[in-house]
């Protein structure tokens, strides 16, 4: 894919990066959409938890990006650690829940990078912010606490 195809986005303002994400996931699975979401595995354990608690008519079908071969190709959300991404399916959405450059975005269409509010966290989102610019892409801002 080129530049010009892939949509990347910045969500920031997440107070809880993990509850954001299963609200954005259930949104993106009611769509059609397929999304593979990357982060570190203490993330992803917590993320797997939080959709497992959620009503059986909120549920998003998921599975880890290490499941078998099946399950990965049926699953609308697939889970995957930044070591994994490599070897992880091309789907519609790449969510970023983690502090690192996700590789190989550009095989998705969609890139939706999730920034908390603790300092930190935004320092390294703008350095990702940079990077996507630097590879010619044209990130979008998306302010989460401006939300009612």
């Amino acid at each position: 894919m080129s530049a010009a195809v892939t949509d990347v986005a910045f969500h920031f303002g997440a107070p809880d990066k993990v509850a954001y994400a299963v609200r954005l996931l259930r949104k993106a699975v009611g769509t059609g959409a397929r999304v593979l979401v990357v982060a570190d595995g203490e993330q992803l354990a917590r993320l797997d938890a939080a959709l497992w608690g959620s009503a059986a008519t909120d549920f998003a079908v998921h599975c880890f990006a290490d499941a078998s071969q099946q399950a990965v190709a049926l699953s609308p959300v697939v889970l995957s650690d930044y070591e994994g991404l490599a070897s992880s399916p091309a789907l519609d959405v790449l969510v970023n829940l983690g502090d690192g450059m996700p590789g190989a975005f550009e095989r998705h269409a969609r890139v939706i990078e999730v920034v908390s509010t603790q300092e930190e966290e935004r320092l390294l989102a703008r350095q990702r912010w940079k990077n996507y610019a630097a590879q010619g892409y044209s990130p979008d801002s998306k302010n989460l606490n401006l939300r009612s």
